[in-house]
């Protein structure tokens, strides 16, 4: 089964610290703005998700939302969840832990695309 959002090793350790510090998380894509277009870390029920949010999956045991908006932007494409090195967004979970959430992504094939829709 195809996933439009996963999250390398990496940024499945940091979940799992994070959630060990701040019990269960979630995520948000964020649209820009202050932090730009970074995936946010919160604890879960902390951010509060409208009619205007798409749940995208699960990452670690976490639930990561997206905007429609955002997601007209993203919607060929897997979001790959990263955790690398340096100042995450000020709001986000991660950022005392010197470590930040990334966004890479990858468009899906003609096949992957298929078994999406």
């Amino acid at each position: 089964m195809v996933e439009r959002v996963i999250a390398t090793e990496d940024a499945l350790e940091l979940i799992t610290k994070l959630h060990d510090i701040h019990g269960d998380l979630m995520f948000h894509q964020s649209g820009g703005c202050c932090d730009g277009s970074s995936p946010m870390c919160y604890p879960k029920d902390e951010f509060r998700i409208g009619e205007a949010d798409i749940l995208l999956g699960y990452i670690g045991a976490a639930p990561f939302y997206i905007s429609k908006d955002q997601y007209e932007y993203w919607k060929h494409t897997q979001l790959i969840i990263d955790a690398v090195d340096g100042r995450g967004g000020m709001f986000s979970l991660e950022g005392p832990e010197g470590k930040r959430f990334l966004t890479r992504s990858r468009v899906f094939s003609e096949e992957e695309r298929t078994e999406l829709s």
